[in-house]
């Protein structure tokens, strides 16, 4: 179980300096490395309070960089996560309120063409810019990676994978080095590590830059380690439930190979000029054995253990490591990274740029700002959205489209125990805002013929 310290760091320990200037004041830009992990739980590494799962190679990110305290997904599910990564907009300001998927049927989201991605921001500033593993944006022109800003992809297209050997979604092989069908042997998560340190190794003599965005598949399901973790796990851990050591195995597979790539960074002499980001598309599914600790839900649900997600940036030699515990969101990160790259972003964005409190220069943007949460789904749900929304201690959530809102104070009640009175002013101007941001979010096309 997590401690609640955990849940609510204390503020006094978000003091961080730069050992040397930042990089809008250096001649060099730093490389970026965004390692995102696909529904890994708030609980699920050692250093979150996991006490059944090993994490080394993770653990040292968090604890000798910045560990972001209070962040969350954008989405309690894939697609629209990613959306805002490459956007920097909510997700259903870009097309993309729901899962990308190649059932047009099943389909809810389509990536608007005229939306400006990271990667081309930065591709324009002099990046190299790559994305491998999973895109889950597009499964045909134009959305394609290497039409949305990415000069190489090596990777998957779809939303996951029915098998880590196979690579196969519905019988359909989705892996592509750039525009070409591949058919690689192996674990995905092997196969996505040793790509990724090879084009860390062919960078390393490079002037330019480069943007490396490392997708993982892992540890969503279909819950499969390989069976040598798998029996080290159930070897360690002794009377451990079968589905929980599969999804402990399957982790620490994940982390030993997250070293293998940070490892590569050092041995190439690239380590102190990469900034590091890691982070969860969404919190970890509980019927397969995740756990997001103490908090309430999982992965589709909003509350806290459907969003927040374990969060670092590591710049070695320059950040010193710390927390920063104001409130972030994904899309965040467009105008981060565009900071840490010298960029100024002219076009309209609705993340913010996390860099100066994190350098403990706040500006006041991080305190009490509004943000909302939204997923589009079929089935269950009836192809409708459901929402939820926060501002400062408060927030407002459902967790399926026929459900009534219920209101917390997150700040008094982290684990979402005691819903409030909805009379409270809170619920009215909560729901206000979010009425507004329905009826902007009401204008942009996210369906087209097609199947995706």
């Amino acid at each position: 179980m997590i401690n609640k310290l955990l849940l609510t760091f204390p503020t006094f320990l978000c003091s961080l300096t730069l050992t040397s200037a930042p990089a809008v004041l250096k001649s060099e830009k730093p490389n970026v490395l965004f390692i995102l992990a696909d529904d890994l739980g708030y609980g699920d590494l050692s250093c979150q309070g996991g006490k059944d799962i090993h994490t080394p190679n993770i653990d040292q990110l968090f604890n000798n960089g910045v560990r972001l305290s209070n962040f969350y997904a954008s989405c309690t599910v894939c697609s629209p996560t990613r959306a805002s990564l490459m956007t920097g907009r909510y997700a259903d300001m870009v097309g993309v309120p729901g899962l990308v998927r190649g059932n047009k049927a099943d389909n809810w989201g389509y990536l608007l063409p005229s939306a400006i991605t990271l990667a081309e921001v930065l591709k324009k500033a002099g990046y190299q810019t790559a994305i491998i593993g999973k895109w889950n944006l597009g499964l045909e022109t134009p959305n394609l990676p290497n039409e949305r800003g990415f000069d190489f992809f090596h990777g998957f297209l779809s939303d996951m994978m029915d098998d880590y050997y196979t690579h196969l979604r519905e019988g359909v092989n989705y892996m592509r080095m750039n525009g070409r069908e591949i058919s690689p042997k192996g674990h995905a998560t092997n196969i996505f590590s040793d790509w990724a340190i090879d084009y860390i190794s062919e960078k390393a003599n490079e002037k330019e830059p480069f943007f490396l965005y490392l997708a993982y598949n892992a540890p969503h399901f279909p819950i499969q380690p390989p069976e040598e973790w798998l029996e080290k796990v159930k070897k360690r851990e002794g009377n451990i439930d079968e589905k929980r050591a599969r999804n402990v195995a399957l982790i620490e597979h994940l982390d030993e190979n997250v070293g293998r790539v940070v490892d590569a960074l050092k041995e190439t002499g690239q380590f102190d000029k990469t900034v590091i980001i890691f982070s969860s598309d969404n919190g970890g599914y509980l019927p397969v054995g995740a756990s997001n600790g103490d908090l309430r839900g999982g992965k589709q649900d909003f509350y806290e253990g459907g969003i927040k997600v374990p969060t670092c940036i590591v710049w070695n030699g320059t950040l010193k490591k710390g927390v920063h515990d104001k409130l972030a969101l994904t899309m965040d990160f467009f105008p981060t990274i565009c900071s840490i790259a010298g960029i100024k972003v002219k076009h309209t964005i609705d993340g913010i740029d996390l860099m100066p409190g994190i350098l403990g220069k706040s500006t006041g943007e991080e305190d009490n700002r509004m943000v909302f949460f939204m997923r589009r789904e079929g089935g269950n749900y009836g192809g409708l959205c459901y929402y939820a929304v926060r501002k400062g201690e408060f927030k407002l959530l459902q967790n399926t489209p026929f459900e009534n809102y219920q209101l917390f104070n997150i700040v008094a009640d982290p684990l979402e125990k005691n819903p409030l009175d909805i009379s409270l002013p809170q619920f009215k101007e909560l729901k206000s805002a979010l009425s507004q941001h329905i009826r902007l979010a009401g204008a942009i096309p996210w369906e087209k013929s097609g199947t995706n």
